[in-house]
């Protein structure tokens, strides 16, 4: 199993103050906390993508690029690229510039997008939502597999042979697909032989288990060889030196950040009971010890038969800097050997 961290580059108030942190010192801390997954070994680093005025993530390649420039092993990802509301040309274009700049470390994680700001403010209409999604992946994994094709579509204008480039170091620019709860969006990875990267920020992981057996059985049914399979799962985490550290450093910033949000969607606001009960064994958030992570992670594989790569989402606790630091170095000092001398990740 591989083991990494994915960022939103989110800007938090500081409690104490009520001060929004610096744009520039936050961006810096980014680039700093990939540069330090990569020194303790950790395999990948994602950056996610909002359009927002509290998150600086609006241009994932750009900061993935700055972090190739710092880094020589880890694997460098999009958390999820907002594919229906970009263009599929370009964003191949970003990202294979990446994987030359990277010598190979890169990949894409594309999905529909939870946050939905970005239909707006590039011209889409949300109730195109699905139909958007499926044709712009369609022209992706097209313009993947060699750059001049003939391709006529809804949403973007034809191509007829113009070439695409550059193209990447590796032979095939490796291509998930971000799910959340929708059984389609399973189906549709299964069917079409992409890695699954699934998000599970609540609830427990159990739920997931039949969605994650829809992808398996569409991706037999489809005849794509079962030992390519590859299942990840996206959480909130973070580690600490004892359970009460990590909760207590992980708490405020997962508080504000989905206070904003259920004020936005109209969701209740969240209480510390219920962040207590996803902390627990029977919640979905990786948060504790060196000890009880490597014990919840060994849970997941079971309970979801097998999972390639788990990223942690652990930057709402990005205004505790050394929390975030030893956090990272504790997840791959000692979490992240715990899970490869187990040979966690083998599908049933």
């Amino acid at each position: 199993m591989e083991i990494g961290i994915d960022s939103f580059a989110m800007l938090l108030n500081d409690p104490a103050t009520g001060r929004l942190q610096s744009a520039i010192d936050r961006m810096e801390s980014v680039l700093a906390e990939v540069e330090l997954a990569d020194q303790v070994g950790l395999d990948v680093f994602g950056m996610g993508e909002h359009h927002r005025e509290n998150a600086l993530d609006s241009a994932p390649a750009v900061i993935l690029a700055a972090a190739a420039a710092r880094t020589k092993s880890i694997r460098l990802t999009s958390a999820v690229a907002v594919l229906s509301a970009a263009d599929p040309v370009r964003l191949f274009q970003e990202f294979a510039t990446l994987d030359l700049i990277s010598r190979g470390r890169a990949e894409i994680v594309v999905g529909r997008g939870s946050s939905v700001e970005a239909y707006p403010l590039f011209g889409f209409d949300l109730r195109d939502y699905d139909a958007l999604f499926a044709e712009k992946l369609d022209l992706l994994l097209k313009i993947r597999e060699k750059p001049r094709i003939e391709w006529q579509g809804r949403f973007r204008p034809s191509l007829s042979g113009e070439g695409v480039f550059p193209r990447p170091h590796q032979p095939t620019l490796p291509i998930w697909l971000g799910v959340g709860g929708t059984p389609e969006s399973f189906i549709r990875a299964g069917t079409l032989g992409l890695p699954l990267m699934v998000a599970i920020i609540g609830g427990s992981f159990e739920r997931f288990l039949p969605l994650v057996e829809l992808y398996r059985r569409a991706w037999l049914a489809a005849d794509h060889p079962s030992e390519e399979q590859r299942v990840g799962v996206h959480a909130l985490g973070f580690v600490g030196e004892t359970d009460k550290a990590a909760r207590e450093a992980f708490f405020p910033g997962w508080f504000q950040m989905f206070t904003d949000a259920g004020r936005e969607r109209g969701w209740p606001p969240p209480t510390q009971a219920q962040f207590d009960f996803m902390c627990g064994p029977n919640g979905a958030f990786l948060v504790g010890s060196p000890q009880t992570v490597a014990a919840k992670i060994e849970h997941i594989n079971r309970t979801l038969g097998g999972v390639s790569r788990l990223t942690f989402q652990m930057s709402t606790a990005a205004l505790e800097t050394e929390a975030m630091r030893r956090s990272i170095e504790l997840l791959g000092t000692h979490v992240a050997p715990i899970v490869r001398a187990h040979r966690l990740g083998r599908s049933r």
